[in-house]
């Protein structure tokens, strides 16, 4: 794809788009309502489409250099134009060999691999799928720091959950050696009223490093995001039938456009087997630009017993579109959340705040409330049930949720939920839910 043709043809749409006579207000994009939904032909004109970069140019460095509110509007701009006749095309889609990842060993060893050898190389470890099986398919590259520091974090915090030796104690700052501490602590103190050894491996995670093979946008954008979940589908299939893996101790977790390669292979798995995975969770899910003709596509509630997503950027690089049984939307949908300063760290929140929640003594440091706006949830209007975010989310959670963040590290409240006026005001017990809910897609 030329990027400079692609531009031109988009040119020549938005002339037939002037034509539109349906008007909006673009204002209601900012206005942290669940229902305001924008038609694409609404606000553009000739001179924005001249000034947008060159594909090639929209880098994740060039989003952090641009203000939260500059990187949303661009990213705004390149996603409604890009509706217009499937102007990007879902065409890229790296080989299998290119798109390398790692086993945590018991060790804290980075046991490497590539999706052609990833079961070969967890057939050779012990004791793999005794317990919790984690698989997280990270969707941006980490050569950017926000990237690398949210995957470390989140790999750090199952390490703690598992009781995987972590990595050498140099890779944490000093704030983050005496969170480890602490909650290493909690850990060991449980698992000894509990009877257990303190070595006692307790899950394994697996990372699939696909952002890795996205080097610029025209690749984030053309992402084949339908090939690429049932590759990764077919080997969870291998997975569960060569190595004996149970679906039901399997949790898929995909950040930005692996949230929606997670849920195509969730798909996959289930046309393959007739079984459901256990759990899929979607860290900050974004737009889908290139999306097949006449097909949907992406994440949708019923591809896994249960589907949560976190939405941190619902503006920026993410979406306000509910995708699952249950959407959580940090200080209500927006272009960011407290802190971040430009749409890649916005995204890259929601990996950090389900990060925190996996580390020992912190499952319920995100209380969140049902409601259908942030005003609605900070004027004690919210409705249902209550419930956390995070890693002990309920299974029987339903609809959208809403709560308040902090802006620096620990970021949950982790207060009780504000009462509320609704019926539902007790917090159920965990359970799991294995009703199929339908579909909800881009």
């Amino acid at each position: 794809m030329n990027p400079l043709r692609t531009l031109c043809v988009l040119a020549s749409l938005l002339a037939v788009a002037m034509g539109n006579p349906q008007s909006g207000n673009r204002s209601g994009r900012r206005s942290n309502s669940l229902d305001n939904v924008e038609q694409p032909s609404n606000w553009v004109n000739p001179r924005e489409v001249e000034e947008l970069p060159n594909l090639r140019e929209v880098s994740l460095k060039k989003l952090q250099e641009m203000s939260l509110e500059e990187g949303a509007t661009l990213l705004d701009k390149l996603y409604h134009l890009s509706q217009f006749n499937h102007v990007f095309k879902p065409d890229y889609t790296p080989e299998p060999s290119q798109i390398k990842g790692y086993i945590v060993g018991e060790r804290g060893q980075k046991i490497e691999f590539n999706l052609n050898t990833l079961v070969e190389k967890v057939k050779r470890q012990q004791k793999f799928g005794d317990d919790e099986v984690t698989i997280f398919i990270q969707g941006l590259p980490e050569t950017n720091t926000q990237v690398q520091k949210a995957t470390r974090k989140l790999v750090q915090a199952y390490q703690q959950r598992y009781n995987l030796q972590p990595y050498a104690t140099n890779d944490y700052s000093n704030e983050e050696q005496s969170q480890r501490s602490s909650s290493e602590e909690q850990q060991t103190q449980r698992r000894k009223q509990n009877g257990e050894q303190d070595d006692t491996k307790t899950g394994d995670l697996i990372v699939i490093q696909l952002g890795n093979a996205i080097e610029d946008f025209e690749q984030y954008a053309t992402l084949n995001i339908e090939r690429l979940g049932e590759i990764i589908g077919n080997r969870l299939v291998e997975l569960t039938n060569t190595v004996n893996v149970p679906q039901e101790i399997i949790h898929l977790i995909g950040s930005g456009p692996a949230a929606h390669v997670a849920g195509v292979a969730g798909r996959q798995f289930t046309r393959q087997t007739g079984h459901k995975l256990r759990r899929i969770t979607a860290l900050d899910p974004t737009k889908i630009y290139g999306k097949p003709e006449e097909r949907l596509t992406g994440l949708a509630r019923g591809d896994a017993d249960f589907v949560d997503a976190i939405h941190t950027s619902a503006y920026g690089m993410g979406t306000s579109q509910r995708l699952a049984n249950v959407d959580f939307f940090p200080n209500g949908p927006s272009t960011g959340v407290p802190g971040a300063d430009n749409v890649v760290e916005a995204a890259m929140r929601a990996t950090r705040y389900f990060a925190e929640s996996v580390r020992p003594g912190n499952e319920r440091n995100f209380p969140s409330v049902a409601a259908s706006s942030y005003q609605e949830y900070k004027q004690n209007k919210g409705y249902g049930k209550r419930g956390y975010m995070g890693i002990a989310t309920d299974f029987d959670l339903q609809g959208d949720y809403i709560l308040q963040v902090n802006s620096k590290s620990p970021f949950g409240r982790s207060t009780p939920a504000q009462k509320q006026t609704g019926y539902h005001q007790v917090h159920q017990p965990w359970r799991q839910s294995t009703s199929n809910q339908g579909s909800r897609r881009q």
